[in-house]
């Protein structure tokens, strides 16, 4: 199987919408009940500023969406277009601040094959070449394992209940 990484462009939002709503549906079902699933569509999904600022990756398999993820340099942490309330467009400041790691789901059928990891590793390196000394991401239970792997450190854990029920996540940073 070969993993192809590319820069997500404007044609790509049906496709990766459907694959968010798939590995929300799917992959959280083991870590939270149903009504915390449904309420983590209030806070998760695509943010089109990613693409639009060129730091929102896309991972294919012959032809395949496999997965999808960003990096900002802005200071949203999580959420996407639909969020209004947790957008915060102002550019961070590389010598102080966390870059983002920003909206990384993978597809139910490729998960434990190197998509996330390969995601990650772009976003790094692509922040590293920006100057930032650092990465912040906010993680779902689900993703927690993957981030600690590869060496993310809990900074905080968190309740959002925007969605109608509380879903708990962990704000994680690493040093690049």
């Amino acid at each position: 199987m070969t993993l192809a990484l590319r820069l997500a462009v404007e044609a790509d939002p049906p496709a990766l919408k459907r694959l968010m709503e798939r590995a929300i549906d799917t992959l959280l079902s083991p870590w939270l009940d149903p009504a915390q699933v449904r309420a983590s569509h209030a806070i998760m999904g695509l943010d089109t500023q990613l693409i639009a600022d060129r730091t929102y990756f896309v991972v294919t398999v012959a032809g395949a969406v496999a997965g999808c993820g960003g990096w900002s340099r802005r200071a949203t942490l999580y959420g996407g277009d639909h969020s209004i309330e947790l957008r915060e467009p102002r550019l961070l400041d590389p010598r102080i601040e966390a870059a983002r790691v920003r909206a990384m789901y993978t597809d139910p059928d490729f998960v434990r094959r190197g998509v996330g990891r390969l995601i990650l590793q772009a976003c790094e390196d692509a922040a590293r070449t920006e100057s930032f000394a650092s990465a912040e991401l906010m993680a779902t239970l689900a993703g927690e394992p993957l981030y600690a792997a590869a060496g993310y450190r809990p900074v905080d854990r968190v309740t959002d209940a925007t969605g109608g029920a509380p879903v708990p996540l962990i704000r994680m940073r690493k040093s690049l």
